[in-house]
């Protein structure tokens, strides 16, 4: 149940039989049933057949249907564990907050900080700069891996970064350079908010932002490695939560 989303995971046994989205409304509930509904048609199953219901994220008390809960940090260690034990660092970025997370060899949460006191390390940061540029998301992504020049971004509010956006149009600076700029930015809060955890290898970058390719490109050259980014990014902490469904069923 994010801010942005609601994500779905059916899992049976240990496959992912289906998977559903909905915009988070201002009806979470109605949302979810979506989402829900989504998930169930393409697994192919009956509302019936699912034996059991947790949820997650930061409208879980409003999930209908579910029977129990796992904070997002819980499920994004177990998920991320899920699809690659390796994996020890999990960044986790969605619309309105970004978590680093320190996961044992198990799938256990070892640590965790959270960026959620400013949009301006989340996915609704870019949203804002891609319209102040005119650009749909997909392409504003994409003009930073041509960008030649960095440019430091010196605000650190989402607001002011957008007038620093704005000044940066008018002095005719050529928007692949904004947009890595834009990018870089966000990068190095969320690597400056997962240092306080400690980065161990592997890392995975989950949710929304992670289909960016010019945010992914930002945080492996900041990391000075190369992030794992899954299938469905977004999906994961849906995952984590279908997991610790399965467990308690068992």
């Amino acid at each position: 149940m994010g801010a942005k989303t609601v994500k779905v995971v059916i899992l049976k046994g240990k496959e992912v039989i289906g998977r559903g989205m909905a915009i988070t409304g201002l009806d979470q509930k109605e949302s979810a049933e979506k989402a829900f509904a989504a998930a169930i048609k393409e697994a192919k199953i009956d509302q019936k057949d699912i034996d059991r219901v947790t949820a997650t994220g930061v409208g879980r008390t409003e999930a209908p249907y579910a029977s129990s809960q796992v904070t997002e940090v819980g499920a994004d260690a177990k998920g991320a564990n899920f699809l690659n034990s390796a994996v020890r660092t999990v960044i986790d970025i969605g619309g309105e907050e970004g978590r680093g997370i320190k996961v044992s060899p198990e799938g256990r949460t070892k640590d965790f900080a959270i960026n959620e006191k400013c949009a301006a390390g989340a996915g609704a940061f870019v949203e804002a700069m891609a319209r102040a540029l005119e650009r749909p998301l997909d392409e504003f992504a994409k003009l930073a891996l041509k960008s030649t020049k960095s440019i430091p971004m010196n605000a650190q509010c989402a607001v002011f970064a957008e007038s620093e956006v704005v000044s940066l149009i008018h002095a005719k600076t050529a928007h692949e350079d904004i947009s890595r700029a834009v990018h870089d930015s966000i990068a190095d809060r969320i690597i400056s908010m997962v240092r306080r955890v400690g980065i161990e290898k592997e890392v995975m970058l989950i949710g929304g932002v992670a289909h960016n390719v010019g945010f992914v490109n930002s945080i492996n050259i900041g990391l000075k490695l190369e992030v794992i980014v899954p299938e469905y990014p977004e999906y994961v902490g849906a995952l984590g939560a279908a997991l610790v469904a399965a467990e308690k069923q068992e």
